[in-house]
């Protein structure tokens, strides 16, 4: 019963080697051990002589064409057998020189050693032994002191290099594998390369002092071959010096050509595969692709050997200018042609992209990437692309920055990048914010102009464009900047453009803090707390509470643009709290509560007061009366007319505390804050909305009014707390 083997006939003979190739190279290794005791014939040692230089011809060409040193990662063992293989070779040919090396033929060539040992030694010397010699010399001197040599500092380097970044590796196939870019499958295979590298680069750095040695022994079995045939053929054959120093030095350095030649392309190949890096084509193909892509250094070369041509031409420099001036032509010309072909090539690759471009706008893929909304951007008119354009300064690119700086410091709330775009419909000076694409502020800026802001008595004496200010809705004048110093001796605030978009991008984040909220956002929030409260988050999500509920809550403090910085804090008032209840609107409260120093810092004037409004009793009892609480939330089921009334008492107040210069505060019981802030919030979504729990200890209260049906109001003394 025949076994088939793949990639071969189950009875060639190259399918019956490849199955029992493991009785095959242990067979070659003992014939080799074999060869250093048994003497071989001379046209044997033909034979593997020949296949000596055969072999280091194979392996310098499998050197030249791998792609990655790993494909030929069975090298360093190679090198241990071929090295062995030689010096059995020197043995038996030393052995076969000292025996029969005497032996000639009828025209007196020495024959007892074989035909190619002699034939070496003929050629390489011609006639001459000290040229020989020399020549032998030399081999072995490049051969271990230059390429050895950077073979093996190659493989020290890249075998230390592979060590070290060995656990950076491996945890970046851990990372990879944890976020599902790559199966387990991949990550074992990876691992084993990374093994398998190591391992490979470790045997290199020990391969090469097989080389080394190999030279060495190649030196001293030369030396001895010389001298013991000298004193064998003048001792026992009773040869002339002359005579014996001819045959047995031919002989000798013959045997060491014909060894030292397969060895100097070992350590060749050595150096190759130790040097080369992972690519995707061979060397060869790499070598003429990379220096064929400087079509320019042809040239330049060019212009130089035909410099040295014109030298030798007008007798300054004595040069073969012939030489010179053909190897300019050919490089100069290589380099025209590269160039022509790199413009064609250059052509065709824009025509591919290009119709790359245009199918992939067919493709659904193309919509998709259309579809993707922006947390935040900036459009503005072709009068403003100086303020975004990085050739001109980008000055609002670098403000965004500090923007973002200023606000996660202020509310604790990492910004998404904003896009910017240009608008060709908009007017020049104009510019438009948009969140999630929906437009929320609008503005028009002068460029290289200043904006004065101040009471309109002092405008009036200003000369430039009367304005109001985007973002305060203050009057404004776009003024010249000779008469900034005007502007500043009338009292008036100076802004340049670029402050002035930012203050109202500043002012549109804190609006809508909220919204750019995401769970995404609010997920790295908590990773960061996890690193340094790891408890805290596992107590709470999410066996307590899903992401999406805490990123309610967070929502809820932003909304109301109370800082969330605190982030440690507000989930431990959530884990203390949502074993009661897990309504976010509760929970927010007591959150609230648990930050009332961060909320009344925010508020308290410099003697640690806070003016506020208060709501008349009655009313609180009607918008207690009104709340009604379900299992889809609270609500407020108030009659339209009762509230309208209500928040018409309120703006009477509100404008009150404006007049004064005071920011506008409601306070009220805790049971109805979220309800009076969801009903003032569209008419007057500046009003801040505090409960007597968010006051702090050691903080005034200061009553200013008192927001009555009645629509009178009464002040009160300070109330401490």
């Amino acid at each position: 019963m025949s076994l088939g083997m793949p990639g071969g006939g189950s009875g060639s003979p190259f399918g019956n080697i490849v199955k029992y190739t493991d009785l095959v190279i242990a067979g070659v290794v003992i014939g080799i051990v074999g060869m250093l005791i048994i003497p071989l014939p001379p046209h044997v040692l033909d034979i593997l002589l020949s296949l000596n230089i055969a072999a280091s011809v194979i392996t310098i060409l499998i050197s030249i064409y791998i792609k990655n040193p790993l494909e030929f990662a069975v090298f360093p063992p190679v090198l241990l057998v071929a090295t062995l293989f030689r010096l059995a070779l020197d043995v038996s040919a030393t052995r076969m020189i000292l025996l029969n090396g005497h032996i000639k033929s009828w025209d007196g060539k020495p024959v007892g050693a074989g035909e190619v040992i002699p034939a070496f030694g003929q050629v390489v010397v011609g006639g001459n032994l000290v040229v020989g010699f020399i020549i032998f010399i030399i081999l072995i001197i490049i051969q271990f002191m230059v390429i050895t040599s950077g073979a093996e500092r190659i493989a020290q380097v890249a075998a230390r290099f592979t060590l070290d970044a060995m656990p950076g590796k491996q945890m970046a196939i851990d990372a990879d594998l944890h976020s599902g870019l790559i199966d387990a499958e991949s990550a074992k295979m990876r691992r084993t390369e990374i093994e398998r590298e190591a391992d490979f680069y470790g045997a290199m750095d020990g391969a090469g002092k097989f080389v080394k040695g190999d030279a060495m022994a190649a030196v001293v079995i030369m030396i001895v071959n010389v001298i013991g045939g000298l004193i064998i053929g003048i001792v026992m054959h009773h040869m002339s010096v002359g005579d014996a120093l001819n045959t047995y030095a031919i002989l000798s350095i013959g045997n060491g050509l014909v060894t030292t030649l397969p060895a100097f392309l070992m350590s060749t190949s050595m150096g190759m595969v130790v040097s080369r890096a992972a690519s995707e084509a061979n060397l060869g193909t790499d070598l003429v692709r990379q220096i064929t892509a400087q079509p320019r250094a042809l040239k330049y070369a060019a212009i130089f050997l035909a410099i040295l041509a014109g030298l030798g031409i007008i007798g300054l420099f004595p040069l073969p200018w012939v030489s010179f001036a053909v190897m300019a032509i050919i490089f100069y010309v290589g380099g025209l042609l590269l160039e022509r072909q790199q413009k064609e090539m250059d052509v065709q690759v824009q025509e591919v992209a290009e119709q790359q471009e245009k199918e992939t706008r067919k493709k659904p893929e193309s919509v998709v990437q259309i579809m993707q909304v922006d947390p935040i951007s900036l459009e503005v008119g072709r009068g403003l692309l100086s303020l975004v354009d990085p050739n001109q300064g980008a000055k609002l690119l670098e403000r965004v920055t500090s923007i973002r700086r200023h606000i996660a410091l202020e509310m604790g709330i990492v910004v998404p990048g904003v896009r910017f775009r240009d608008n060709l419909q908009l007017k020049p000076n104009a510019y438009v914010i948009k969140i999630k694409e929906i437009e929320v502020a609008t503005g028009d800026v002068m460029v290289n102009q200043f904006l004065a802001i101040g009471p309109e008595e002092k405008l009036k004496n200003l000369r430039g464009t009367h304005t109001v200010d985007p973002t305060y809705g203050m009057p404004g004048v776009w003024i010249a900047p000779e008469n900034r110093g005007e502007a500043e001796r009338q009292g008036c605030m100076i802004f340049d453009p670029v402050s002035v978009i930012a203050t109202q991008l500043t002012e549109v984040i804190r609006s809508h803090g909220a919204d750019l909220l995401g769970r995404q956002e609010v997920q790295a929030l908590i990773d960061t707390v996890k690193k340094t409260h790891p408890a805290v988050v596992k107590e709470l999500i999410p066996d307590q509470l899903a992401l999406g509920e805490v990123q309610k809550v967070l929502q809820n403090l932003v909304r109301e643009r109370v800082s969330v910085r605190d982030l440690v804090t507000i989930l431990e008032t959530i884990a203390d709290n949502v074993t009661v209840t897990k309504d976010t609107e509760i929970l927010t409260e007591c959150v609230r509560v648990a930050l009332s120093r961060v909320i009344c810092k925010e508020y308290m004037n410099n003697e640690g007061v806070i003016n506020v409004i208060t709501l008349d009793p009655e009313i609180e009892q009607i918008i207690r009366m009104a709340i009604q609480r379900t299992e889809m939330g609270t609500f407020l089921a108030l009659d339209p007319n009762i509230g309208q009334q209500i928040l018409t008492a309120t703006g009477r107040e509100v404008a009150k505390l404006q007049e004064k210069g005071l920011q506008p505060i409601l306070l009220c019981s805790p049971e109805i804050r979220p309800s009076v802030r969801k009903l003032t919030d569209r008419s007057f979504p500046n009003l801040v909305v505090l409960s007597w729990n968010e006051i702090a200890p050691r903080v005034n209260v200061n009553s200013v009014g008192m927001v009555s049906l009645g629509g009178g109001g009464m002040s009160a003394p300070q109330m401490p707390r």
